[in-house]
Protein backbone atom coordinates (compact mmCIF):
# COMPACT_ATOMS: atom_id res chain seq x y z
CA UNK A 1 0.00 0.00 0.00
CA UNK A 2 1.60 3.30 -0.81
CA UNK A 3 1.25 5.72 1.51
CA UNK A 4 -0.46 9.39 0.28
CA UNK A 5 1.99 11.82 0.34
CA UNK A 6 0.58 15.28 1.96
CA UNK A 7 1.95 18.64 0.42
CA UNK A 8 4.32 20.58 2.62
CA UNK A 9 3.05 24.19 3.76
CA UNK A 10 3.31 26.02 0.91
CA UNK A 11 4.98 29.17 1.98
CA UNK A 12 8.53 30.11 1.67
CA UNK A 13 10.70 32.54 2.85
CA UNK A 14 13.66 33.81 1.36
CA UNK A 15 16.13 36.60 2.22
CA UNK A 16 18.36 38.28 -0.65
CA UNK A 17 21.10 41.08 0.26
CA UNK A 18 20.68 43.98 -2.88
CA UNK A 19 24.84 43.82 -4.12
CA UNK A 20 26.16 46.69 -6.18
CA UNK A 21 25.74 44.19 -9.48
CA UNK A 22 21.61 44.61 -8.55
CA UNK A 23 21.53 47.38 -8.72
CA UNK A 24 20.93 50.54 -11.09
CA UNK A 25 23.15 53.60 -11.58
CA UNK A 26 20.86 55.14 -8.95
CA UNK A 27 22.04 52.06 -6.83
CA UNK A 28 18.20 50.79 -6.34
CA UNK A 29 17.52 47.48 -7.15
CA UNK A 30 16.84 46.83 -10.76
CA UNK A 31 12.82 45.76 -11.44
CA UNK A 32 14.11 42.98 -13.10
CA UNK A 33 16.15 41.46 -10.42
CA UNK A 34 13.65 41.84 -7.99
CA UNK A 35 11.36 39.79 -10.43
CA UNK A 36 13.45 37.15 -10.67
CA UNK A 37 14.00 36.72 -6.89
CA UNK A 38 10.21 36.91 -7.07
CA UNK A 39 10.15 34.20 -9.37
CA UNK A 40 12.48 32.00 -7.26
CA UNK A 41 10.87 32.06 -4.37
CA UNK A 42 7.03 31.82 -5.89
CA UNK A 43 8.91 28.33 -7.86
CA UNK A 44 10.06 27.12 -4.46
CA UNK A 45 6.17 27.72 -2.92
CA UNK A 46 4.54 25.98 -6.03
CA UNK A 47 7.29 23.05 -6.00
CA UNK A 48 6.54 22.23 -2.53
CA UNK A 49 3.12 22.58 -2.47
CA UNK A 50 2.67 20.40 -5.33
CA UNK A 51 5.95 17.68 -5.30
CA UNK A 52 6.53 18.52 -8.72
CA UNK A 53 8.63 20.29 -11.14
CA UNK A 54 7.08 24.11 -12.20
CA UNK A 55 7.37 26.70 -14.64
CA UNK A 56 6.19 30.19 -14.96
CA UNK A 57 2.88 30.47 -16.38
CA UNK A 58 1.86 33.96 -16.13
CA UNK A 59 3.10 37.01 -13.42
CA UNK A 60 0.18 39.43 -12.65
CA UNK A 61 0.78 43.36 -12.32
CA UNK A 62 3.61 43.92 -10.19
CA UNK A 63 3.84 47.52 -8.88
CA UNK A 64 7.04 49.08 -7.38
CA UNK A 65 5.77 51.05 -4.03
CA UNK A 66 9.36 52.06 -3.14
CA UNK A 67 12.63 52.02 -4.19
CA UNK A 68 15.17 49.10 -2.57
CA UNK A 69 18.51 50.54 -2.05
CA UNK A 70 21.99 49.14 -2.26
CA UNK A 71 22.66 47.14 1.19
CA UNK A 72 19.29 46.74 2.00
CA UNK A 73 17.75 43.07 2.68
CA UNK A 74 14.99 41.74 0.59
CA UNK A 75 12.32 39.49 2.07
CA UNK A 76 10.36 37.46 -0.24
CA UNK A 77 7.17 35.73 1.53
CA UNK A 78 5.36 33.26 -1.23
CA UNK A 79 2.73 31.03 -1.20
CA UNK A 80 0.07 29.23 -2.76
CA UNK A 81 -2.90 30.71 -3.20
CA UNK A 82 -5.32 28.43 -5.10
CA UNK A 83 -4.65 25.15 -6.39
CA UNK A 84 -6.12 24.59 -9.82
CA UNK A 85 -5.92 21.17 -11.63
CA UNK A 86 -2.23 21.18 -12.71
CA UNK A 87 -1.88 25.15 -11.80
CA UNK A 88 -1.45 27.31 -8.88
CA UNK A 89 -1.75 30.70 -8.40
CA UNK A 90 1.20 32.31 -5.76
CA UNK A 91 0.61 35.40 -3.78
CA UNK A 92 4.20 37.01 -3.47
CA UNK A 93 4.80 40.07 -0.41
CA UNK A 94 8.22 41.75 -0.60
CA UNK A 95 9.60 43.87 1.88
CA UNK A 96 13.13 45.92 2.03
CA UNK A 97 15.08 46.09 5.11
CA UNK A 98 17.81 48.62 5.81
CA UNK A 99 19.47 46.93 8.75
CA UNK A 100 21.64 49.74 9.96
CA UNK A 101 18.40 52.03 10.60
CA UNK A 102 15.68 49.51 11.17
CA UNK A 103 13.78 50.71 8.16
CA UNK A 104 11.51 48.16 7.34
CA UNK A 105 8.66 48.63 4.41
CA UNK A 106 6.66 46.58 2.22
CA UNK A 107 7.82 47.22 -1.77
CA UNK A 108 6.00 44.96 -3.77
CA UNK A 109 3.12 42.38 -4.34
CA UNK A 110 2.15 40.15 -7.25
CA UNK A 111 0.49 36.94 -7.70
CA UNK A 112 2.34 34.61 -10.21
CA UNK A 113 0.60 31.28 -12.18
CA UNK A 114 2.85 28.04 -12.19
CA UNK A 115 2.47 24.68 -14.06
CA UNK A 116 3.62 21.70 -12.96
CA UNK A 117 4.77 19.53 -15.53
CA UNK A 118 6.20 15.95 -16.08
CA UNK A 119 9.59 15.13 -17.50
CA UNK A 120 7.85 15.39 -21.28
CA UNK A 121 6.60 19.08 -20.41
CA UNK A 122 3.14 17.71 -20.05
CA UNK A 123 0.81 19.61 -17.05
CA UNK A 124 0.08 17.53 -14.09
CA UNK A 125 -2.56 17.51 -11.53
CA UNK A 126 -1.76 19.19 -8.22
CA UNK A 127 -3.55 18.42 -4.39
CA UNK A 128 -5.84 21.06 -3.66
CA UNK A 129 -5.19 23.67 -0.92
CA UNK A 130 -7.20 24.25 2.03
CA UNK A 131 -7.29 27.99 3.08
CA UNK A 132 -6.70 27.88 7.22
CA UNK A 133 -6.83 31.40 7.81
CA UNK A 134 -9.24 34.34 7.01
CA UNK A 135 -6.77 35.96 4.63
CA UNK A 136 -6.17 33.08 3.23
CA UNK A 137 -9.64 32.11 2.39
CA UNK A 138 -10.34 35.82 0.97
CA UNK A 139 -7.20 35.04 -1.16
CA UNK A 140 -8.52 31.79 -2.27
CA UNK A 141 -11.91 32.71 -3.08
CA UNK A 142 -10.89 35.68 -5.29
CA UNK A 143 -8.02 33.74 -7.55
CA UNK A 144 -10.86 32.25 -9.53
CA UNK A 145 -11.80 35.48 -10.37
CA UNK A 146 -8.01 36.59 -10.99
CA UNK A 147 -7.49 32.92 -13.09
CA UNK A 148 -10.53 34.25 -15.14
CA UNK A 149 -9.15 37.54 -16.10
CA UNK A 150 -5.83 36.05 -17.25
CA UNK A 151 -7.98 33.40 -19.54
CA UNK A 152 -9.66 35.96 -20.92
CA UNK A 153 -7.02 38.42 -21.35
CA UNK A 154 -4.80 35.61 -22.74
CA UNK A 155 -7.15 34.76 -25.16
CA UNK A 156 -8.44 31.31 -23.87
CA UNK A 157 -11.79 32.03 -22.18
CA UNK A 158 -14.86 34.50 -23.61
CA UNK A 159 -15.85 37.14 -21.07
CA UNK A 160 -19.30 35.13 -21.36
CA UNK A 161 -17.82 32.42 -20.14
CA UNK A 162 -16.38 34.15 -16.60
CA UNK A 163 -18.89 32.90 -14.08
CA UNK A 164 -17.31 34.91 -11.51
CA UNK A 165 -16.23 37.81 -12.95
CA UNK A 166 -19.78 38.75 -14.02
CA UNK A 167 -21.35 37.74 -10.62
CA UNK A 168 -19.05 40.83 -9.69
CA UNK A 169 -20.20 42.86 -12.21
CA UNK A 170 -24.36 41.83 -12.62
CA UNK A 171 -24.50 39.94 -9.42
CA UNK A 172 -25.58 36.27 -10.94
Amino acid sequence: MQETKKPSHSRTIMNEMVLPNDTNTLHNLMGGRLLHFMDIAAAIAAQKHSGKTVVTASVDTVSFAKSIQLGDVVTLQAEVSRAFHTSMEIYIKVWAENIPTGEKFLSNEAYYTFVALDRKGSPLPVPPLEPETEEERKRFDGALRRRQLRLILAGKMKPDDATELKALFFGT
